[in-house]
């Protein structure tokens, strides 16, 4: 019953998959970290712009630093800026995603309610 009302009443945000399709570890991992602390309407442009310059996790991970923070200006809360460059490094090394909740903790900025999400919504 929920999920019926939310195909009906959901809103369509750009990190979310299509009905039918898989969902994207990098996008749910970016949104969930940019939009802590932040609203949707706020985050959502920076969301765009990153995903549309930094298109996947290996992307994002050969990034320079100064142009991820530039990106970053006016998000707030920079470590988490930080952690993500770091984050993306690490999974980009790894060469997958981790699927798991335990596993996707270890990762660097990553705390209990993003690792659940992520491991929820990427991996089911």
């Amino acid at each position: 019953m929920l999920l019926r009302w939310f195909d009906r009443h959901g809103r369509d945000l750009p990190w979310r998959a299509p009905k039918g399709e898989r969902r994207d570890p990098y996008r749910v991992w970016l949104a969930e970290i940019m939009l802590q602390q932040t609203t949707i309407p706020h985050g959502t442009p920076y969301f765009l712009t990153f995903t549309d310059r930094w298109p996947t996790v290996g992307a994002l991970a050969a990034a320079a630093d100064e142009d991820v923070m530039a990106a970053w200006a006016g998000l707030g809360y920079y470590a988490r800026a930080r952690n993500l460059l770091k984050c993306a490094r690490e999974v980009a090394a790894r060469g997958a995603w981790p699927k798991t909740e335990a596993e996707l903790k270890k990762l660097p900025g990553i705390g209990p309610y993003t690792a659940g999400a992520v491991a929820a919504i990427a991996f089911g």
